[in-house]
């Protein structure tokens, strides 16, 4: 339990199943229930957003699945993304009655969020004005997308750990024309999940209930 928010650990699951327990508790949040903070990895999944475009994808649909690599529609905003283990999932599933009920405000706490948390790492990352989701220099580290009922959150950010990179040239990740980096290769050496773990919940803590 965080300070008014309920924490739980997934560890590595299924798109298809986490969406579905996300959509749980999108109901019980919407009933009254403490925001929830999720944490998971899912196995090798394209998700496809409600602004995906036809050549978001840079191969047939039935080669990506001979690859080992899942494709799945995701009812966020947003294109196409990578998830793969080595990259951490954070579902908040937030009421955002309670968090001044504004979308584009609670996305940009998002991104100001990742930033910080990757400051813990000695990564400077910045947001990038009309390009939703956290940038080092030109390359793209953190994906942020989310969907919302009835005024709670859910969805989130993929923050690529220990991420295998070469996944994303499967795609234009997110639409955009950019390469994706991640923790691992700015630091040089694999970054322990429990470690990035730890700073998401002070991080969320602070940004959302300090």
């Amino acid at each position: 339990m965080g300070s008014n928010f309920i924490i739980e650990d997934w560890g590595l699951v299924p798109y298809v199943l986490g969406l579905k327990r996300q959509k749980e508790l999108v109901v019980k949040v919407q009933q009254g229930a403490p925001d929830h903070l999720i944490l998971c990895e899912h196995p090798a999944v394209l998700t496809l957003g409600r602004m995906t475009k036809p050549d978001s994808l840079l191969y047939q649909r039935e080669d990506i699945l001979k690859w080992g690599v899942m494709i799945e529609t995701a009812d966020r905003g947003g294109d196409v993304t990578l998830h793969a283990p080595g990259q951490q999932i954070v579902y908040p599933i937030f009421n955002l009655n309670n968090h001044g009920k504004d979308l584009k405000a609670y996305m940009e706490k998002l991104e100001e969020v990742a930033v910080d948390l990757l400051k813990n790492f000695g990564i400077l990352a910045i947001s990038n004005s009309g390009k939703r989701g956290v940038f080092v220099g030109n390359d793209k580290i953190i994906s942020i997308g989310v969907g919302v009922r009835k005024w709670v959150a859910y969805h989130g950010l993929g923050i690529n750990v220990n991420t295998d990179l070469s996944l994303f040239n499967l795609i234009k990740p997110c639409g955009l024309d950019v390469r994706m980096t991640s923790m691992k290769k700015l630091i040089g050496r694999d970054v322990p999940i429990k470690d990035v773990k730890a700073r998401i919940i002070e991080q969320f803590t602070g940004h959302f209930y300090d």
